[in-house]
């Protein structure tokens, strides 16, 4: 079966310019190396009947999406049949937006995870996906149709399947929901049943613009994400680092701080928050529809960011939260963060995950994610903790943190001092 969205040369070549010139990043020791090790192995596809599945690990900042991007970029330039792929509607509607702004065709390139339930075998040489943990179980939705559905296998399977050359750029301190099971032993599990070649690149840099290593090292350690005690910003970061890490009293506070950054250094900023307020429908007024003030918290409340296909007047689509100026003095929350850089971050910890006893706890009846309260009794705080990881790790140049548990508040003053 012929893959019905397989791109042409003409439109290779459109996309390659499109994406040529947009490219800001240089690609920098191991994303170089992860950059090559695809091109050759898409000439050895070709040259020997070799099929390569590669897999770049790297946490927030290490450069996954410039990789991603820049391997687009030049397969299409080289006439590749080249798919990017990710499983998050934001992330893909943000690249359809910026990479096919000037040709709408541009965007036929940019797809889902679940779009290759019907595609053939090597439909493409490569398909690029990005943001690998967020590979479901399944392809199959409330939306897919029947003959779909009695084509569907495991998503893992559809994504190798597809292409010469699989390549998926992960991060496995960031799944968020049950049934989301990109890693790297589900990966080589699956290529090694298809008897395809397996390369692994670990990025252990931080190549983030205004990014800082040492401020992710103190969120794994935070969040008790590596076996390593929490230990106080100031023993961690470095004389030359500029990363600001810092806590709010209030949110009042918090949204005070993230507004006086954004006016004295420029740049972006918006406040994330745990999913432990309700999220409401927009309220039918006089003026149009307007987001309802769910997060309160004291006399302080915000809304929401809009939901997925509600559109309200002076707020971004969801989808463009993190990107569209009008998205400050909402809340976000990790599903429209997730993917996305700012250059200050503020987050909000809710009563879902708090400090007892020198430990992190996960409570399920405080979370409003319904999807994710399904999760069992090991998986639960596993998925709060990332959420938070997320959320985190946003900022480029700084992040303000603050929690609605007292203990967790008197916890994160003594972790950025």
């Amino acid at each position: 079966m012929s893959f019905k969205h397989a791109p042409s040369k003409p439109l290779l070549n459109l996309a390659a310019k499109e994406i040529q010139e947009r490219e800001q990043f240089v690609l920098l020791d191991e994303q170089k190396v992860a950059f090559e090790l695809v091109m050759r192995a898409v000439e050895k596809a070709h040259a020997a009947n070799t099929r390569t599945v590669v897999v770049v690990l790297g946490g927030p900042g290490s450069g996954k999406s410039a990789i991603a991007l820049s391997l687009v970029g030049n397969l299409a330039r080289r006439g590749r049949r080249v798919h990017h792929a990710t499983g998050s509607r934001a992330f893909t509607e943000t690249m359809r937006k910026t990479a096919g702004r000037r040709d709408t065709r541009v965007k036929s390139l940019f797809k889902f995870f679940n779009n290759y339930i019907e595609a053939g075998s090597r439909d493409l040489d490569v398909l690029v996906c990005d943001e690998a943990h967020r590979i479901r179980e399944t392809s199959v939705n409330r939306f897919t149709s029947r003959k779909s559905r009695q084509l569907a296998g495991r998503q893992i399977d559809e994504l190798i399947d597809v292409a010469w050359v699989p390549v998926f750029l992960l991060d496995e301190h960031q799944t968020v929901r049950p049934g989301e099971m990109g890693s790297l032993p589900e990966i080589t599990a699956a290529a090694a049943s298809k008897g395809c070649d397996v390369e692994v690149v670990h990025l252990r840099g931080q190549f983030r613009c205004g990014g800082s290593a040492a401020f992710d090292a103190w969120v794994e350690r935070l969040l008790e994400l590596e076996k390593s005690e929490p230990t106080a910003w100031s023993g961690l970061a470095r004389a030359d680092d500029d990363f600001t890490v810092t806590t709010a009293d209030s949110p009042r506070a918090l949204e005070s701080w993230l507004s006086s950054k954004q006016a004295e250094f420029g740049g972006t900023a918006r406040m994330a928050a745990g999913y432990c307020w309700p999220w409401s429908k927009p309220v039918e007024t006089t003026d149009g529809k307007r987001l309802v003030d769910d997060v309160v918290i004291g006399d302080w409340q915000r809304p929401w960011n809009a939901k997925p296909g509600e559109r309200v007047p002076d707020a971004p689509e969801s989808f463009y939260w993190a990107s569209d100026p009008r998205g400050f003095g909402q809340v976000g929350c990790v599903y429209t963060a997730q993917g996305f850089e700012y250059d200050w971050a503020g987050v909000i910890f809710g009563p879902d995950f708090v400090r007892r006893d020198g430990r992190w706890v996960a409570r399920r009846e405080n979370s409003k994610d319904s999807e994710v309260k399904k999760a069992d009794e090991l998986r639960f705080p596993e998925l709060i903790r990332n959420t938070y990881k997320v959320l985190l790790t946003r900022g480029m140049r700084g992040v303000c943190l603050f929690s609605t548990d007292a203990e967790t508040q008197a916890f994160f003053e003594k972790m950025t001092r």
